[in-house]
């Protein structure tokens, strides 16, 4: 059971207290950027996966699936009123369906009373949202087996997807393991000419979506998630984007009933 003192907000460092958890060897930007757009009454803790010698490989992410429930373990313990988990490829891994993670997310988040969201299934929450049926998925850095994983997941979730294609399918890398040497980090202007791509591909999809945690190099050469730059993004494409991270913190912040900061593409600008 949840500790019954984290029942009294006295007893809370802050009103709205997030966790977040993201795979192996990954430092992962969701919490400072989820920190960045939420008012002052939201505190942000992180817990990284522990797997000794994880090389990224979809059957470590099915094998070590149960390290999600010890995360959820551990921040219902300490206080926190929300668990994000960040990392698409999850909820596809081993091939589980939308219903598998969604009984999954619902035991968990019911045993110890307090609400768990997974990236990859709150994609399927956030096109629903939207009312989106037809989508295109840009991959973006996603490996081969990456890509159709999560591409299978979106038909299964009831989607007619246009197309589906990552970085090397569009032609901007020759091979993978290039795309891969960037290490999730990428020059600024390739999101733009990688969202005009998708959208050449499929100009009638209601919303384009981007999976994973891609990076992207602003004027002054800083990494930048999807949620940083969709607003200019849609802009370009004309059409609304439904990126992982941002699909994430959307969850989180309906979850805990209070809107983002700032201005922010479609999904999250619908909060306020």
């Amino acid at each position: 059971m949840k500790p019954e003192r984290w029942n009294n907000p006295k007893n809370k460092i802050f009103p709205y207290q997030v966790g977040f958890t993201s795979p192996p060897h990954d430092f992962d930007a969701a919490p400072t950027d989820f920190l960045r757009m939420s008012p002052s009454t939201v505190g942000v803790h992180g817990r990284m996966l522990h797997v000794p010698d994880y090389q990224h490989q979809l059957s470590q992410r099915a094998d070590n699936f149960q390290l999600l429930e010890e995360f959820v373990e551990c921040m219902a313990n300490n206080g926190a009123d929300v668990c994000g988990q960040v990392g698409t490829n999850w909820v596809h891994a081993g091939g589980k369906s939308p219903r598998d993670i969604v009984e999954f997310c619902d035991r968990v988040s019911d045993t110890y009373q307090t609400p768990l969201h997974m990236a990859g299934i709150c994609l399927v929450e956030a096109l629903r949202e939207l009312n989106a049926e037809k989508i295109a998925l840009n991959s973006v850095y996603y490996w081969p087996d990456w890509r159709d994983g999560i591409a299978r997941f979106l038909c299964e979730a009831g989607f007619n997807l246009l197309y589906a294609g990552n970085f090397v399918d569009q032609g901007f890398y020759q091979t993978q393991q290039e795309v891969n040497e960037h290490a999730w980090i990428f020059p600024g202007e390739l999101a733009e000419r990688s969202m005009l791509f998708v959208t050449d591909q499929a100009p009638t999809a209601d919303a384009i979506v981007v999976n994973g945690m891609p990076n992207f190099r602003n004027g002054d050469g800083l990494p930048q998630r999807m949620s940083s730059i969709e607003v200019e993004l849609e802009n370009t494409v004309g059409k609304p984007i439904v990126a992982s991270d941002s699909a994430l913190y959307w969850r989180i912040f309906k979850t805990l009933g209070i809107r983002p900061e700032g201005e922010h593409g479609t999904l999250l600008h619908a909060l306020s």
